[in-house]
């Protein structure tokens, strides 16, 4: 059901399951950990996650779940969190392209990736409302920081879905485009990504981490840039910038 391609130091995974829809199950996560983990072994400068068909992931595929006997705790803690956290820590960038159903565990994949381009249309929060559960694999999170607590609880009681377009709008992701021009553009990004300065990159991934977890202030986030600025410093990729940048020429990146 998961696919990785690589190619040119661009790992690309794809849901391949839609006739349902991309929806995952707990082996269909177990999978798509394993996979990250391949793409992370291939040392691989730059990920793009994307589902095939006309939905992104319609969240957890609940259609053999028995509700009176179904292990919310394992599920939650055991598959699918340790499963964000895999894709978050990603050492390298990581895009996605989403287009229509991106609910439920299909928006924490979102939340758990860097870069996150959407289609116009997309569909995007959680159905959660209608079953009795609450929004989850970081829904409430994201919703509050980007959107405050009255709008996050609108949406929740509500159910309402959002557009891509509405969602980039409110700043929950970071750009919209027609449905068949998402994909390619997230595949040009992590192409040039790929030939970028990988360990600058990293450097940033980890500093806006600690600005999310830490809620670090500005001079301690300046001091935290200083640190990463004098390791990067002695990096082959940062002297190759700065000559190539005196030189006038483009640099030539070997992500390191």
């Amino acid at each position: 059901m998961i696919e990785l391609r690589i190619d040119d130091g661009v790992a690309e995974v794809v849901l391949n399951a839609p006739e349902k829809l991309n929806a995952l199950d707990e082996d269909a996560l177990h999978e798509l950990s394993a996979v990250y983990g391949r793409a992370a072994a291939a040392r691989v400068r730059a990920l793009v996650l994307r589902g095939e068909g006309r939905a992104f992931c319609a969240g957890r595929d609940i259609s053999t779940v028995d509700p009176a006997t179904d292990d919310v705790p394992h599920f939650l803690g055991d598959v699918l969190t340790p499963l964000l956290r895999r894709m978050s820590a990603f050492p390298a960038p990581t895009f996605a392209a989403a287009r229509g159903a991106c609910l439920g565990v299909g928006l924490g994949l979102l939340i758990a990736t860097d870069v996150v381009y959407v289609a116009d249309d997309a569909r995007i929060g959680s159905p959660f409302a209608a079953l009795g559960a609450m929004l989850d694999s970081g829904g409430h999170a994201l919703f509050y920081e980007r959107l405050g607590a009255h709008r996050t609880l609108d949406l929740v009681y509500t159910g309402r879905l959002l557009s891509g377009a509405e969602a980039v709008a409110a700043g929950l992701f970071s750009r919209a485009f027609p449905t068949d021009e998402v994909e390619d553009a997230a595949m040009d990004a992590a192409r040039a990504a790929a030939t970028g300065a990988t360990a600058a990159f990293l450097a940033s991934k980890a500093l806006v981490a600690r600005l999310r977890d830490e809620r670090l202030g500005l001079w301690d986030a300046v001091a935290a840039e200083n640190v990463g600025q004098a390791a990067l410093s002695a990096t082959a990729d940062y002297r190759e910038g700065f000559t190539a940048f005196q030189h006038r020429r483009a640099p030539r990146f070997q992500g390191r």
